[in-house]
């Protein structure tokens, strides 16, 4: 496999995430502690918490955990779950086992870097935009012009990382439709499902839709669990599972068990969670509103219809690279620039920035971009 490119954004947090003052782009809600986490805990959970032997755990995920992840969708058992470290590793295995050099895959831009860097890897990729003028929706006579005959995949993230996109419920069907119709795979990033605005508008997930849709999910994002390290991919296809698994014996072999227990008890409680990080998102969005509606002349600003991440214009003179530039050394406010999700399949927008609003620090860190904003002697 030939040497991947550095990844632009993990690149930029390895620099500045734990330095920065402020760091208003977060991808993730806002975590708990152990102890809170331990005290929605059953009982059955908590003697194996009490109990848990620091050995090797199961390639596939410890079954409880299985069974949990299993209960988020409408028609998966337990048997269609592998647990991995995080999306990420989900994500790495599956383009490895999926894709081939006479293949063809496509992807969503903008996007998160792993899914297109990738397939670019291992075969022939296109891309299809989310276009700004139309509101990030997606087009999918787009879609099917990008198709060929060894298409075997289409990668997309719903609510999308980072514009926040929700697409319409019959654009999903009709995606669904158009990859089934083909037998091709769709491998959805679903990391951000549960953050809705609208509930309403959460889409069915792509591995009860399809017998080859991919589900991929994490603790990290809508549940606000980094630092579990625990994702998972759900599909009805078996056999594909199983080749999955026997991939990640080459990569991480197993999860930690701390880490499994306390999913468990995460996933069992996971009303409550996410009860508490949509309440969370509608309070700084509410901020996020506020700020952006006196700025107009900097600004262009629609909210998001679901996740913890937004990507607003700048309309400054200055530029965006510049403007996250001096907001973080100025100011030290962390935020995205649009270089970060440049991509080398389709042009993409060069004046749009990420905006993380997940967390409890989101005030005080739009206070301190509110305060650089407003005393910048030009813009």
């Amino acid at each position: 496999m030939p040497s991947l490119p550095d990844f632009r954004l993990e690149a930029h947090f390895s620099k500045w995430e734990f330095k920065a003052r402020h760091h208003l782009t977060a991808s993730d809600m806002e975590s708990v502690d152990v102890a809170e986490l331990l005290s929605w805990a059953d009982v059955d959970d908590r003697e194996a918490w009490r109990t848990l032997r620091l050995g090797y755990t199961e390639t596939y995920g410890a079954p409880a955990l299985r069974r949990a992840i299993a209960a988020t969708y409408e028609t998966l058992t337990a048997e269609d779950v592998l647990c991995f470290a995080g999306a990420g590793e989900a994500i790495y295995v599956a383009m490895q086992v999926l894709l081939g050099h006479d293949d063809h895959a496509v992807v969503l831009v903008p996007n998160y870097q792993s899914f297109e860097e990738l397939p670019l890897q291992l075969c022939a990729v296109t891309g299809v935009a989310l276009h700004p003028e139309a509101d990030w929706e997606l087009d999918l006579d787009e879609v099917r012009a990008a198709l060929r005959p060894n298409t075997r995949l289409i990668a997309v993230n719903f609510p999308n990382n980072p514009t926040g996109k929700v697409i319409a419920p019959e654009t999903w069907r009709g995606l669904v439709a158009l990859a089934e119709a083909r037998g091709i795979y769709l491998l959805s990033d679903e990391v951000y499902r549960g953050l809705e605005r609208d509930r309403d508008r959460a889409l069915p997930q792509a591995a009860d839709l399809y017998e080859r849709g991919l589900s991929i999910n994490v603790l990290s994002k809508a549940y606000g669990l980094p630092g579990l390290r625990i994702g998972w991919l759900a599909t009805r296809d078996r056999a594909l599972l199983g080749r999955l698994e026997r991939f990640k014996h080459y990569t991480t072999i197993c999860n930690s068990g701390p880490s499994e227990v306390l999913a468990t008890i995460a996933l069992k409680t996971r009303d409550r969670l996410l009860a508490r990080n949509r309440a969370l998102v509608a309070e700084n969005l509410a901020l996020l509103d506020g700020f952006f509606a006196t700025r107009h002349d900097l600004f262009e600003w629609r909210a998001p219809e679901g996740g913890c991440v937004a990507y607003p214009r700048y309309l400054g003179a200055d530029g965006v690279e510049a403007f996250c530039r001096a907001a973080l050394e100025q100011a030290g406010v962390l935020l995205l620039p649009a270089s970060i999700y440049t991509s080398r399949l389709l042009a993409t927008p060069p004046d749009r920035f990420r905006i993380g609003y997940g967390r409890l620090a989101v005030p005080e860190g739009l206070a301190a971009l509110a305060a650089f904003v407003d005393e910048r002697p030009t813009a």
